[in-house]
């Protein structure tokens, strides 16, 4: 299987440079060549099988320069007992009669970007010997509160690495916050930025687009790649959990072939994308509900195919989902413009200076055909969060509330009652002062000092990990403006 770029199809890499790489020179997305195909045998097959398994059956028909053998081991380190507290890794936990949640916050960071960032280190140590790189990479990451901790827990003190993470300045949460500042491991750093997370964003596309600044790091002896979703590294792991997902719907009573939706709470498409992917390869996914808070680009979007970033930037109580320029969005693009790179580095040309674009008719009735995309306030989101506790027993956090309010709106306009996943990204221990005003409770305190008032009031158990976070000591203090983050990276990269 080869890789190629978005805005540049000539391009023909194997799947270890892709990973290393992470985003082409071009500015484009690494993508595969070609989509697997699966069928009712795969699935079958898949459904006697473990996770970890799963994972291997899945991800050997993208890598193939991979063996099975190295991918059972990276998949058995990945996703064990030590680092997930539930056996399922990925469970599918039932609502209600046609609804499923599926949870994936059971890693040792609480949140979904685990189940990527768990694996990604291993492909990308790998794709190091595998191409015979001498230089050491460094993997930068702007974060919008979960990538960021995920990646360095992945990361830490891995052989020929070093990793930064940059985060938004007062836009992520207490919890999250503490989790990157406090991060072990002789090869990390973490940098507050002053503004939000586009600006994080744009700054690490700044700096991969820097020949100079790339010329004098190879000098060093360094090279640059990614450990957010633009790398193929992190979209892949998450492939896998939603082919498991179609599998555990199997054993709760789902005949093979029944059609399934899925809904997915995300900001820079990425997670979405990974469940396009899915079905994509042949799993039977209906519609694609894509749930927003109130940066509602997205939204905007698939209802109309026009991407509109000029808008008011909102700090909501989701912040994983606060972006208004979403990355991954141009792979799916370049998929339902039949691979056109040339359309696509229009799109990307008109996003870059215009702050807008529009996409074709083709496009837009393929979107309106496969996905739906809708958003949910703050006061929804809250309520959602109280309603599932108080009358679903079922303690959700911020994200995974605004997935939730989505499905409800999409049911309501669409009446389609089909069997339907939605996804729990992050424990509500990460959000703690949200999630105890929305149950009723006043937050006595901040930060991880609520994590034990959440445990009083729900009884629910306190992730290991997070409540380890009372003890640790606050390493990292620095901030830059948007404008110095290349220099922060120089600094570290000394």
């Amino acid at each position: 299987m080869k890789y190629y770029s978005t805005r540049e199809k000539s391009l023909r890499i194997s799947g270890a440079e892709a990973i290393k790489m992470g985003l082409s020179r071009d500015g484009g997305l690494l993508t595969p060549e070609t989509i697997p195909q699966i069928g009712k045998d795969f699935l079958e097959r898949l459904a006697g099988m473990d996770y970890q398994h799963r994972a291997v059956e899945v991800m050997s028909l993208f890598l193939t320069d991979y063996s099975r053998e190295e991918l059972l081991d990276y998949a058995n380190n990945a996703y064990n007992q030590e680092k997930f507290d539930c056996r399922e890794i990925a469970p599918c936990r039932k609502v209600d009669g046609n609804t499923f949640c599926m949870e994936l916050w059971h890693g040792p960071t609480s949140a979904f970007k685990d189940m990527a960032l768990q694996m990604l280190p291993q492909l990308l140590s790998a794709a190091l010997q595998k191409t015979g790189e001498e230089k050491t990479v460094c993997i930068l990451v702007a974060t919008s509160g979960d990538t960021g901790k995920a990646a360095m827990e992945g990361f830490a003190d891995v052989p020929q690495t070093k990793i930064m993470v940059f985060y938004p300045k007062n836009g992520v949460s207490a919890v999250q916050e503490a989790q990157m500042v406090t991060q072990e491991g002789g090869n990390v750093d973490v940098c507050a930025v002053v503004g939000n997370f586009d600006d994080a964003q744009a700054g690490v596309k700044r700096i991969f687009s820097d020949e100079v600044l790339r010329e004098t790091l190879a000098e060093r002896g360094y090279f640059l790649s990614s450990a957010n979703s633009i790398n193929w590294g992190r979209i892949l792991p998450q492939v896998v959990y939603y082919v498991s997902a179609y599998c555990d719907l199997l054993a709760s009573g789902l005949q093979m072939g029944d059609k399934v939706n899925i809904c997915v709470p995300t900001g820079n498409f990425g997670n979405i994308l990974a469940a396009y992917y899915a079905k994509r390869m042949g799993v039977p996914v209906g519609r694609l509900i894509c749930a927003s808070n109130s940066n509602d680009v997205l939204t905007e979007f698939l209802r109309t195919g026009v991407y509109n970033r000029n808008r008011p930037f909102h700090t909501t109580m989701s912040p994983s989902m606060d972006i208004l320029v979403s990355s991954n969005l141009e792979r799916l693009l370049f998929d339902l413009s039949g691979e056109n790179d040339g359309e696509v580095r229009g799109y990307m040309a008109a996003l870059s200076q215009d702050g807008r674009y529009e996409v074709s008719e083709a496009i837009k009735e393929a979107l309106r055909e496969q996905f739906w995309g809708g958003f949910c306030g703050e006061e929804e989101t809250s309520a959602t969060i109280a309603e599932y506790y108080k009358k679903r027993h079922y303690l959700i956090d911020t994200h995974t509330a605004v997935a939730a309010n989505v499905l409800e709106q999409y049911r309501k306009e669409t009446g389609d009652d089909t069997v339907t996943v939605f996804a729990s990204t992050a424990s509500p221990f990460k959000f703690c002062d949200h999630v105890l005003s929305a149950i009723g409770e006043t937050p006595e305190g901040e930060g991880v000092g609520l994590l034990h008032q959440l445990n009083k009031a729900t009884g629910e158990v306190i992730p290991e990990r997070l409540a380890a976070l009372e003890k640790k000591e606050r390493r990292f203090n620095q901030t830059a403006e948007k404008a110095g983050m290349d220099s922060a990276v120089m600094s570290f990269l000394k």
